[in-house]
């Protein structure tokens, strides 16, 4: 799957910059040294550059979702309908969206899909939660 590789980039860019943030405050802490150490060798660049190149595959995903949706325009609602042909319900037609689009299948009722998220706490919420 292609996503995977994105996944595993994204969550070692992560991982990396929580572990580069200093506490505010904390000048001079082993956090500031790592900081100073990934610069000199050009490594906070790379790092700079591969976020920026997740971010920008993210958003083509994402995009890409949104056209690939609008082609279902007009196709009717249809409770338990999960195709084209015959109709959609909401989470019939998220779970083809996302299937057709990016390739994750997703669990076919909407409790089910609620189910397999994260929750977020409300504090936390970011546009898209």
């Amino acid at each position: 799957m292609r996503l995977k590789p994105l996944v595993t980039s994204l969550t070692c860019a992560l991982l990396l910059s929580a572990g580069a943030q200093a506490a505010p405050g904390n000048v001079g802490t082993p956090s500031d040294d790592l900081d100073k150490m990934l610069a000199d060798k050009g490594l906070l660049t790379q790092i700079d550059k591969t976020l920026d190149n997740v971010r920008q595959s993210v958003g083509n995903k994402a995009s890409e979702l949104v056209v690939d949706a609008m082609g279902f325009l007009g196709v009717p609602y249809k409770r338990g309908g999960n195709s084209a042909e015959s109709g959609f319900d909401c989470s019939g037609f998220v779970r083809a969206m996302y299937e057709q689009s990016i390739g994750l299948i997703l669990p076919r009722r909407a409790e089910q899909q609620a189910a397999a998220t994260q929750n977020i706490d409300r504090a936390d919420l970011q546009p898209g939660d």
